[in-house]
């Protein structure tokens, strides 16, 4: 079982910054394809970043692509999400995810594992 661990969320204005973290333990992290996801206020829950075992691939949704950056540390299981010039569109609980599978993951059901979320308020 893996455990996926949140942490630094919170309340910032518009044109802000936030850096995400995200721990893992229980697992094989350095295999593991690593996603983040939020889900808005009566909204689906929708794809943000990915990254591979390696780090050598990345992919972003359109909406934060030029903004956000993932990033991982392998020795430290950790993968982390740099925020910048963040929108109130960018309002969520804030999802990390671990893919044990082959090739990329962009839905949710493609994922095995899930944190508990960590809420960020981008105010205007």
């Amino acid at each position: 079982q893996v455990l996926l661990v949140e942490s630094g969320g919170g309340l910032v204005q518009a044109g802000g910054s936030l850096r995400l973290s995200c721990a893992a333990s229980g697992g094989s992290f350095s295999s593991y394809t690593m996603g983040w996801f939020r889900q808005a206020p009566g909204k689906e829950r929708e794809f943000v970043a990915l990254i591979r075992w390696s780090g050598s691939i990345t992919r972003y949704a359109d909406s934060v692509k030029g903004r956000f950056t993932i990033s991982r540390d392998n020795a430290k299981n950790t993968v982390y999400l740099q925020m910048n010039n963040l929108k109130p569109e960018d309002t969520a609980v804030y999802y990390c995810a671990a893919r044990n599978g082959i090739g990329l993951g962009y839905a949710t059901a493609q994922y095995d594992y899930w944190g508990q979320g960590t809420q960020v308020t981008v105010s205007s």
